[in-house]
């Protein structure tokens, strides 16, 4: 019998943008939070979840527009 893994991002956003522009404001404040988190973990945590020093330093320096599709 298979088994299906459901796979979803580590720091998944809170809510989803409805367009509406406080939406919107919200999800780029989710993701600034969430990029912050990341660069607070420390080597051994990155390693358990997969991400070098500098994956985390190339998210981190992303503009707070550019932000992942959902």
């Amino acid at each position: 019998m298979a088994r299906t893994v459901s796979v979803r991002p580590l720091f998944a956003p809170a809510r989803e943008p409805s367009g509406h522009p406080l939406s919107n404001l919200a999800h780029a404040l989710d993701v600034w939070r969430q990029r912050r988190a990341l660069e607070r973990l420390d080597d051994a945590a990155l390693r358990d979840i997969g991400l070098t020093r500098a994956d985390v330093m190339r998210e981190a320096r992303r503009p707070l527009w550019s932000l992942p599709r959902l």
